[in-house]
């Protein structure tokens, strides 16, 4: 078990290592604890990263949302117009 926890946590080249069996489960503990920190904080930073780019996208479309409605509306006048019998100078048959 402790060469595993030595591996996982990729410590030493076992120079210097405890030789009782509560020094191994402290060493252990300690080492564990370790690679979780380290595991926690990848994962904080990457999902501010993620944050930060979906934040930045979603801005994005929403200005590119803005826009095609502006065409929508542009478009809907002008079929309101040529619907009333407005100026036909443009439509071709």
């Amino acid at each position: 078990m402790w060469w595993a926890i030595v591996t996982l946590g990729t410590v030493g080249y076992g120079d210097v290592l405890p030789h009782t069996g509560w020094g191994r489960f402290l060493g252990g503990v300690v080492i564990v604890c370790g690679v979780t920190f380290l595991s926690f904080l990848i994962a904080i930073v990457t999902s501010l990263f993620v944050d930060a780019n979906r934040e930045r996208q979603e801005r994005a479309l929403q200005v590119r949302h803005d826009e095609v409605l502006e065409l929508l509306r542009a478009i809907d006048a002008r079929l309101s117009v040529l619907e009333q019998g407005g100026p036909k100078s443009d439509v071709r048959s």
